[in-house]
């Protein structure tokens, strides 16, 4: 059996974000950083330093590199990891065209350039 990659959307490495957790009433209950393990067109696996509920959204500022995102998602599962992290999957929700059309070109380059860390040091 092969090894084949079976998702509908190639998934990237991909930088920190920084994002505010709100619940159903609207309300701020959690903000902080967070490590993005992977990223894709419709959505991103983040890794915290705690747990957030399936039923709060994400407000997600994601930097790829010139561009500063902002972004609605919603978590579709929560995994604890060593050391007391968590891996959160989030589906993107409410995409606006142009946050779509940066994430879908920094995918299909393959994710941060090897350029733009030798830039940053300038």
């Amino acid at each position: 059996m092969t090894s084949e990659n079976k998702r509908k959307h190639e998934r990237i490495q991909s930088l920190n974000l920084s994002y505010i957790c709100i619940d159903e009433d609207e309300n701020i209950v959690k903000q902080g950083m967070g490590r993005t393990l992977n990223l894709s067109e419709t959505g991103i696996l983040l890794e915290t330093h705690f747990p957030i509920e399936l039923n709060h959204v994400l407000q997600l500022t994601i930097s790829l590199e010139e561009d500063l995102l902002d972004i609605k998602g919603k978590p579709v599962h929560v995994r604890p990891r060593d050391q007391g992290k968590y891996e959160i999957g989030i589906q993107f929700v409410e995409l606006d065209p142009s946050a779509s059309q940066i994430i879908k070109k920094f995918v299909n380059q393959g994710g941060v350039s090897k350029t733009s860390s030798a830039a940053e040091d300038e």
